[in-house]
């Protein structure tokens, strides 16, 4: 039997096709789930190799990552925490929860414009064969031009030369401050010094280029071209996870525990 050419009858037809339609991608945005979760966790172990000069294209990330000791601190001690899985714990997501120590960030104190501090936080250890630490990746995030920076810092066990800098999510200009991207760049910030001889956060980025002779170079890093509000972000960015609300107290004693193996004598 014919269906009547009417309004009514287009409209029952269109209905049961949104409705068919919006079913068919529930179902597969459901059954996709598990797929995506495994790609996001992957590209996050491949951001977290990169920025130890790891990664390897076409190596095997699982087993890459077992290198990588993830632990959960307490920014406000600096104290690893042992009753939080570093594996399902989201610092993210809980810095919006006051339920988990998440808490708003006062607008004088927000130097980095990320809005919440969470209690907890992911690091990333890696270990020498003695076992003694010999690098740790610190999560960064801050405000740029057009959006937040994530990304990781690696340090030495000193808690204070830089091993390395990465940003894995951003939606900064392109050619612009999207060069963050940039391995010339990223090239840069090896051997820095966060702090001072005083223990004073001292690495910023500054215009102009450095000048590799200036008694201070080694706390300072070339601005992006062209890209002077991105180049704040990330020296804002330093300047709130480097500090004492940020990953200082667990640095501090990370470097007193190198400092401590340094002097131990040996056996």
């Amino acid at each position: 039997m014919a269906i009547k050419d009417t309004k009514a009858n287009a409209l029952i037809v269109a209905g049961v096709l949104c409705f068919v339609c919006s079913l068919l991608v529930t179902v597969a945005a459901i059954a996709l789930r598990p797929v995506q979760q495994a790609s996001k966790l992957d590209d996050k172990r491949k951001n977290i190799l990169r920025v130890v000069n790891m990664y390897e294209p076409g190596m095997d990330i699982d087993e890459a990552f077992k290198q990588i000791t993830p632990k959960v601190v307490e920014l406000d001690t600096g104290e690893i925490v042992d009753g939080i899985d570093p594996a399902t714990f989201d610092q993210y997501a809980a810095a919006k929860d006051p339920a988990q120590g998440g808490r708003s960030i006062p607008a004088d104190a927000d130097i980095a414009k990320v809005k919440y501090r969470p209690r907890y936080a992911t690091v990333y250890f890696l270990y020498n064969e003695d076992g003694t630490p010999r690098t740790v990746i610190l999560p960064i995030s801050g405000y740029g031009l057009w959006s937040t920076l994530y990304g990781f810092l690696a340090v030495e066990a000193d808690g204070n030369t830089v091993v390395g800098i990465n940003f894995y999510q951003h939606a900064e200009t392109p050619g612009l401050g999207g060069e963050v991207d940039n391995p010339n760049w990223k090239q840069l910030w090896p051997g820095k010094k966060l702090y001072d001889e005083q223990g004073q956060l001292a690495l910023h980025l500054v215009k102009g280029g450095v000048d590799p002779n200036a008694p201070d170079a080694e706390h300072k890093v070339d601005a992006l071209a062209g890209a002077t509000l991105t180049s704040n972000g990330v020296s804002n960015l330093i300047r709130y996870w480097m500090s004492e609300d940020g990953f200082k107290p667990f640095l501090d004693k990370l470097a007193a525990q190198h400092a401590g193996a340094a002097a131990a004598p040996s056996a």
